[in-house]
C-alpha cells in the first residue's frame, strides 16, 4: 500500500535545501497519484522497495554513486547524489537525501559517510531490516540543475517520488526525493514470469 504524505511541501525539503544552496528556485512540481504516473516510470517509482534494487534490475547492472554535496544539517547527514549505472557511468537517478546517522551502527554509518555506495546498497549489503513508504509521486520539468546532473539537454518532463525508509522500530532512517531521467523503451524486469 502506498501512503500519501499528509503535510504538503514538507516532502520536498531534501531537494529544496539543495536548490537553496545553489541560489536557485525549486522547479515547479506537480503531485500525481501513483496510478497517474505513466509507464515505465510507474514501474520504476510506484512500489515499496529501495530505488537501488529497482534500478539494478531495470538496467541489468550494479548501481554506483556520485556525491554532489554532503554534510551535516539539522542533526542529520544530507547529501545530493547521482546514481549511475556502473558499467556505462550513465546517470539513472538524481537524489536529495536526509539520513539519520544515529539510527545506524558504526560500520553502516562509516559506509554512508564514505559516500561510495547508494544507501539501498549499504542496507542490503549489511543485512539491515528496513521498509520503504513512498509518500508522494510527482512530475517536474527539468531545469539547468537537473539537466546538468542527469546529462540532459532542454527542458523535459521527468518523474520522481518522495520516499521514507523506516527501521523495524518504525523510526525514519532516511527521507529522499528521487528524480529519474527519461526512460528508454521497454519495461521493468520484475523477476516475475
Amino acid at each position: 500500500m502506498i501512503h500519501v504524505h499528509e503535510q504538503r511541501g514538507e516532502w520536498l525539503e531534501p531537494l529544496r535545501s539543495y536548490y537553496a544552496s545553489a541560489g536557485r528556485p525549486l522547479p515547479a512540481v506537480t503531485l500525481l497519484a501513483g496510478p497517474d504516473v505513466p509507464r515505465p516510470y510507474r514501474d520504476l517509482l510506484v512500489h515499496e522497495e529501495d530505488m537501488t534494487s529497482v534500478l539494478e534490475r531495470y538496467h541489468g547492472e550494479a548501481i554506483g554513486l556520485r556525491v554532489l554535496r554532503a554534510g551535516p544539517q539539522d542533526g542529520a547527514w544530507t547529501r545530493e547524489v547521482v546514481l549511475v549505472a556502473s558499467g556505462s557511468g550513465k546517470p539513472v537517478e538524481f537524489g536529495a537525501i536526509r539520513i539519520h546517522l544515529d539510527r545506524f551502527g558504526p560500520r553502516p554509518r562509516e559506509m554512508i559517510l564514505e559516500g561510495r555506495r547508494p544507501l539501498g546498497g549499504i542496507l542490503k549489503e549489511e543485512g539491515l531490516s528496513y521498509r520503504c513508504r513512498p509518500g508522494a509521486f510527482f512530475r517536474v520539468r527539468s531545469d539547468t540543475i537537473i539537466n546538468t546532473v542527469l546529462e540532459l539537454d532542454g527542458e523535459q518532463p521527468l518523474f520522481g517520488r518522495y520516499n521514507v525508509l523506516y527501521d523495524p522500530a518504525d523510526r525514519p532512517l532516511a527521507e529522499v526525493v528521487e528524480i529519474l531521467p527519461p526512460a528508454g523503451p521497454g519495461h521493468v524486469n520484475t523477476g516475475e514470469p
